[in-house]
């Protein structure tokens, strides 16, 4: 980070340029998802297409988002990326409802689960996916995830500048 920082490009314009290529290869990745599903295992994709990867756009910008953070936040790239898993891959992993069915944990591991975006994301691809279910059933976890993701954009900006100034 400290080399970028010294460039003469904007801290925005600093954080386009590190999030679109990960974004890119997000994107490809949802894309090889639905390809898989549909080819090679025969599960028909119910839903809308546009709306699947719009889903997965918010969601993939939010967890960028908040992976800048970190790394702005991290003294160097090791506690980076381990924060980074501890921070988002182990909590989406095991409490998004993906590993686990929610309804089967505990009490209070289900009212953790409301702070994990993964579990909105993974409600959306269901209910998108397997369902054919709209935005008129899923508004509200699509709200919720639009809300992570323009927050971690909003405080991914906000961290970076504090970090140049």
């Amino acid at each position: 980070m400290e080399q970028l920082i010294s460039t003469p490009l904007r801290g925005n314009e600093l954080i386009l340029g590190k999030l679109l290529p990960y974004f890119a290869i997000g994107f490809v990745d949802v894309l090889l998802a639905v390809l898989l599903g549909e080819f090679l295992f025969r599960i028909p994709l119910r839903g809308s297409v546009g709306l699947l990867f719009g889903m997965a756009s918010i969601f993939l910008a939010g967890t960028l988002s908040l992976g800048m953070v970190v790394s702005v936040l991290s003294k160097n790239q090791l506690l980076a990326n381990q924060l980074a898993m501890v921070v988002t891959f182990v909590p989406s992993l095991l409490l998004s409802g993906f590993v686990f069915a929610i309804a089967n944990m505990p009490k209070p591991l289900q009212l953790i689960t409301y702070l994990i975006p993964a579990r909105y994301f993974v409600s959306l691809l269901k209910g998108i996916y397997l369902k054919g279910i709209g935005l008129e059933i899923l508004a509200g976890e699509a709200m919720l995830l639009a809300a992570f993701g323009a927050g971690m954009v909003f405080l991914a900006n906000a961290t970076f500048k504090k970090k140049l100034e």
